[in-house]
């Protein structure tokens, strides 16, 4: 070997050793967080302490509402320690995420035992040109995010099958798939359970500031079916352009016997999934000729917003968590009738019964979420926190843009350490909204700007619950894969994603388009 090519291996080896201790040096900090439920425990206990100590103290700040000084509330004094004995279950209970994800995934868990969402997908996939494969690959991956984990268990294993069918490295088919599912997990064509789940932390955040603000599910909608577009455009060239490329050399030595292999799917499944898309259509239609008259029960019945179908107060917004419902049921049964994979109601029930049994942590979850949400609403802390926040920020007299890129930096950095995106927008909501919301900041614009932070990160933290699963898919191909090579496939997706969605958020913005539907830029 040639002193040159020494001195290039020695600075690879360096280089290597660098990205693994960054590597090393997140696994470490991220496994010393404790875990999200036990985290929110401790911010209860903090809140309550925080409130007996600013309590005392005379703040300048004033109530953005009703233009009174600000004043924090003791929440260990007996009658508010007995106040939250009494509210404990109604807290939990009453707590809007709760019913928003158990009912939409009530729906989703039947379509996906029913086989309706696998079939689905896999018939996309199955009939698409070679020169497509990459883009259609990178869709069904985010047309999977409505089917809650359904792309990282099915989605992303099918991208390294279908790459390596097509005499492609599987590699880049996994690392394709798996930027869809997880780096654009914010952008969706449609409606999904995500939605409602973070417009109701958004709205139980900003009411910290205005108890009367609202925020409809679909607030984002517009946004997020743009992204899509970008996420396919970004996706579909880092995958043909510098991953690949960069692959050419990575020899495939897994064994034949274990890697999975392209299944044409069944006679009965292509019928059954025909059927269910043929029961969306008409769900579809009903809808709309249910919606479609002035006197539709559908819309509003407000005297400010008479006759709106966007409304806050419209009865079909009121309806969007019971739709997703309705619109994966009715297609998963359809699909199971057909398919034979549901021959009695018990199969349907059985569908939702593991669906929620996937929810049993999270339940646990927010059991302490809705608990600290309460105490921090009630004692004022967040309101105060919110308040010299924005103070400070508006001191700084720093362009709203700059504000907006700086939330989508914290939150692609907070990424790394917290996986679960409802847990983390539990958090960072209940600071970040109401003191955007101050700075004239709308709660819509605040929410997208976390969307874009959120997604572009989760595909090179190996911190997220899923990671570990994608690196033995990759395994099955390559022996040698492990965390580091699989997040040195993922930087430059992450990276592309995080500097290109910013700016198409900036963009977006400029141009006035509408986020969703009944949102703004600015608050009031």
């Amino acid at each position: 070997m040639t002193n040159k090519s020494k001195s290039e291996s020695s600075a690879k080896s360096q280089k290597r050793s660098i990205f693994q201790r960054f590597l090393d040096t997140v696994e470490v900090v991220g496994n010393k967080l404790p875990d999200p439920a036990i985290l929110f425990l401790l911010l209860l206990f903090g809140t309550w302490i925080a409130s007996a100590l600013l309590a005392p103290i005379q703040f300048t700040e004033v109530h953005p509402v009703t233009g009174d000084p600000v004043r924090v509330v003791n929440q260990l004094t007996p009658s508010a320690l007995a106040s939250f004995m009494v509210n404990l279950v109604p807290t939990f209970t009453g707590f809007a995420p709760l019913g928003v994800v158990l009912v939409a995934l009530l729906g989703v868990g039947v379509a996906e035992h029913t086989g309706f969402i696998n079939a689905v997908l896999k018939g996309l996939l199955s009939f698409t040109p070679k020169s497509f494969l990459t883009p259609v690959l990178i869709l069904a991956a985010i047309v999977s995010h409505t089917a809650a984990d359904a792309g990282y268990v099915l989605v992303i294993p099918l991208g390294g099958v279908i790459f390596y069918a097509a005499g492609r490295h599987p590699l880049a088919g996994i690392a394709a798939a798996f930027a869809g599912v997880s780096g654009g997990f914010s952008a969706n064509f449609i409606p999904s359970g995500i939605d409602p789940l973070l417009q109701a932390f958004t709205q139980q955040a900003a009411q910290i500031f205005n108890e009367s603000t609202l925020v409809n599910p679909l607030c984002n909608l517009f946004f997020t079916a743009a992204s899509s577009l970008l996420v396919i455009v970004v996706g579909w060239y880092i995958t043909d352009r510098v991953i690949e490329p960069r692959l050419k050399d990575t020899v495939i030595d897994g064994d034949p016997a274990k890697m999975p292999q392209m299944k044409e799917l069944e006679p009965q499944d292509k019928k059954g999934a025909w059927a269910g898309l043929a029961s969306i259509a008409i769900l579809a239609i009903l809808l709309v000729l249910a919606a479609w008259p002035q006197s539709s029960p559908l819309r509003s019945q407000a005297e400010a917003t008479m006759g709106s179908l966007t409304a806050f107060s419209a009865p079909l917004m009121q309806m969007i968590v019971p739709l997703i419902f309705l619109f994966f049921l009715i297609p998963g049964v359809v699909h199971g009738l057909v398919a034979g994979t549901v021959k009695s109601g018990k199969d349907v029930i059985d569908g939702m019964s593991t669906a929620m049994g996937t929810m049993a942590y999270y339940i646990a979850m927010v059991f302490f979420v809705a608990q600290f949400i309460a105490a921090f609403a009630q004692s004022n802390v967040g309101l105060l926190i919110a308040l010299k926040g924005a103070n400070f920020l508006r001191e700084l007299a720093l362009p709203s843009q700059v504000t907006i890129v700086g939330i989508i930096g914290l939150t692609a950095f907070v990424n790394l350490f917290v996986g679960s995106a409802s847990a983390k927008w539990a958090l960072l909501s209940t600071i970040f909204v109401p003191m955007l919301m101050d700075l004239g900041i709308s709660p819509e614009l605040t929410q997208a700007a976390y969307r874009v932070g959120d997604s572009s990160t989760n595909i090179i933290t190996p911190l997220m619950p899923y990671f570990p699963l994608v690196v033995v898919f990759c395994q099955r191909y390559v022996k040698k894969t492990g965390i580091g090579t699989l997040t040195s496939l993922m930087l430059p997706f992450a990276v592309t994603l995080l500097v290109s969605w910013s700016a198409f958020l900036l963009l977006y913005w400029a141009l006035g388009i509408p986020l969703g539907l009944q949102a703004s830029y600015v608050y009031p």
